[in-house]
C-alpha cells in the first residue's frame, strides 16, 4: 500500500507545479499561528508529516528552531524543496515514507504537525497506525497540531476520497494518549480561488497514558 500511496503522489508532484495544486497557499498562516501560541524552545525537536512542498519548514526556520523533521511519501516533492532551500537544507531532517508504517524514534518530538495527511485515511485500520506511530514518537508534554478538512469541507481531494472532522471527532481519533487543548476553523482559499473549510485541532501527549 505504501509503494502504491507514492506512486499516487510522485506522480501529482510531478505534473503539477505548486500553484497548480488545491492545498498549495505562500505560508501556513493557521498553523503557524497555533504553533506559536505553544511558545516552544527553538531547539524542540518538531516533525512536519505531509510536508511535502509546504513552505512550513522555510518559517520554523526562519523563527530559529534548528531539530525540524519533514516526512512525506513524496521523494518528488522532497527534493523540490531541498533545492528551494538551497543550503538551508542541510539543517533539516528529510523522511521519506509512510507515516503509518514509519520507524520512528520513541517520545521523542516536542511538535508534530500535520496539515491535509490525516483526512486521507479513510481506512480505520491506517487512522489507528497513524495515532500509534504519533503516541509512539511525541514526548509527554509534547505538543500535536493537525489540520483537517472540515466536516463541510470537499469529500475528495486529488482524486482520493476523504474523511472530515469536527474538532471533537478528530480529537477523538487520538484519545485517551493525547487531550484537546485548543481548536479552530480555517477557510482556506485554493489558488483556483475555491474556498475549503479546515479544522485544526491542538493536543497535548498525556504523560499518564501508555500507547503499549
Amino acid at each position: 500500500m505504501s509503494a502504491v500511496r507514492s506512486s499516487h503522489w510522485d506522480v501529482l508532484y510531478s505534473e503539477k507545479g505548486e500553484a497548480q495544486t488545491s492545498w498549495f497557499r505562500p505560508h501556513l498562516d493557521e498553523s503557524l499561528r497555533l504553533i506559536d501560541g505553544l511558545e516552544l524552545p527553538r531547539q524542540a525537536p518538531m516533525l512536519d508529516v505531509g510536508g511535502g512542498r509546504s513552505t512550513l519548514v522555510e518559517d520554523l526556520l526562519q523563527r530559529g528552531f534548528t531539530d525540524i523533521g519533514v516526512m512525506d511519501l513524496s521523494a518528488v516533492a522532497l527534493d523540490e524543496t531541498k533545492q528551494r532551500l538551497g543550503a538551508c537544507a542541510d539543517h533539516v531532517h528529510w523522511l521519506v515514507g509512510d507515516i503509518t508504517d514509519a520507524e520512528l524514534p520513541s517520545g521523542y518530538y516536542a511538535l508534530w504537525h500535520d496539515r491535509a495527511v490525516f483526512h486521507f485515511l479513510a481506512d480505520i485500520g491506517d487512522r489507528a497506525r497513524y495515532a500509534a506511530a504519533m503516541a509512539h514518537a511525541v514526548r509527554p508534554g509534547g505538543y500535536a497540531v493537525i489540520g483537517t478538512f472540515a466536516t463541510d469541507g470537499p469529500e475528495h481531494c486529488s482524486g482520493l476520497p476523504v474523511a472530515r472532522y469536527d474538532a471533537s471527532s478528530l480529537a477523538s481519533e487520538f484519545a485517551p494518549e493525547f487531550e484537546p487543548v485548543a481548536h479552530s476553523r480555517d477557510m482556506h482559499r485554493t489558488p483556483s480561488g475555491n474556498e475549503q473549510a479546515f479544522t485544526y485541532v491542538v493536543l497535548r501527549r498525556r504523560s499518564d497514558v501508555s500507547n503499549a
